[in-house]
């Protein structure tokens, strides 16, 4: 059997309360840099940030309004890490032009050395399109022609020439060219739209949060979607909350523990059901924790994945 990709949401940079631990209010950018650099060196595949750009206060007790902007936070934790990959996950793209996104991330690929992997999602926030002038109900059809747009703004070409219903240019040049040939689109999201859209238009797919038993399924439609297009294609999943070993503290009910074979034996069922790359957060209660359980994945269950 194939050998699982793990990667990580970083915490601190989105503190949505369904998956913040209480710690994460006061942390410190030197916080996320150790915890990043911990994720580095424990073999992660990719370290990932999240996307908005403001908060309406219908959500924020929800949402918070901690949301760290991903080419900021992910081009600081570059110049900090080594070899582990950089994700958006998942920017919503539909808030800029595609120019504007391409000049961001194909920098941040540039200054990286190209570890950049470009999730994509067509956002969620009515309030935040409004103010920022964009129609919220035609933010499907949007994320469809960025995605048409970014794959030609951020290949090889000097001078990338789209030309669509929403979006028209040519002849302006942008550089510094990303550093990979072809930087990944993963596209986020769960929905019949998202997942055909992942399908059709991008190199990999984002779920969220899928549970185990909806995978199979969504899987066999991507596959279905798929069999007329050809190059890799990277299907993910977001797993249950983790804690290797034995915890000493409550952790909560859907936490999956235990040693590390114990917990490799239960992952390695997303990969028996075409799992490619899994996403993985930990129960911690302290930044110090989190880094020492990374350490532990990486080390002592990743092997049996």
């Amino acid at each position: 059997m194939k050998h699982l990709q793990y990667g990580i949401q970083l915490p601190i940079q989105s503190q949505s309360t369904l998956y913040t631990e209480p710690w994460e209010a006061a942390a410190t950018p030197a916080d996320l840099l150790g915890i990043a650099r911990a994720a580095d060196r424990a073999g992660f595949a990719y370290i990932a940030a999240c996307d908005h750009v403001a908060i309406p206060r219908r959500l924020a007790p929800a949402m918070s309004t901690v949301w760290y902007d991903p080419v900021a936070t992910l081009a600081y934790l570059a110049a900090a890490t080594e070899r582990v990959r950089l994700l958006s996950h998942v920017a919503v793209v539909g808030l800029r032009h595609p120019l504007l996104t391409a000049k961001q991330y194909a920098t941040l690929d540039h200054l990286s050395g190209g570890r950049l992997i470009l999730g994509v999602g067509a956002g969620h926030v009515q309030e935040e399109f409004e103010a920022l002038g964009f129609d919220f109900r035609q933010r499907g059809a949007v994320l469809d022609e960025c995605l048409d747009a970014l794959r030609a703004s951020l290949g090889p070409e000097e001078f990338p020439e789209h030309h669509g219903k929403l979006y028209d240019f040519e002849g302006l040049g942008q550089r510094p060219r990303p550093a990979q040939p072809h930087v990944p689109l993963w596209v986020g999201g769960s929905s019949p739209a998202a997942v055909r859209r992942a399908a059709l238009k991008g190199d990999g797919w984002l779920p969220q949060g899928d549970p185990r038993d909806r995978l199979p399924a969504q899987i066999a439609r991507i596959r279905e979607l798929r069999q007329e297009r050809q190059g890799p294609f990277t299907i993910g999943a977001i797993v249950e909350p983790l804690y290797v070993g034995r915890p000493a503290w409550e952790v909560g009910r859907r936490t999956l523990t235990g040693g590390p074979e114990r917990l490799a034996e239960s992952l390695r069922a997303y990969g028996e059901m075409g799992v490619d790359q899994i996403q993985v957060r930990f129960r911690s209660r302290g930044s110090g924790e989190l880094a020492d359980q990374i350490t532990a994945f990486g080390t002592d269950v990743a092997p049996h994945l």
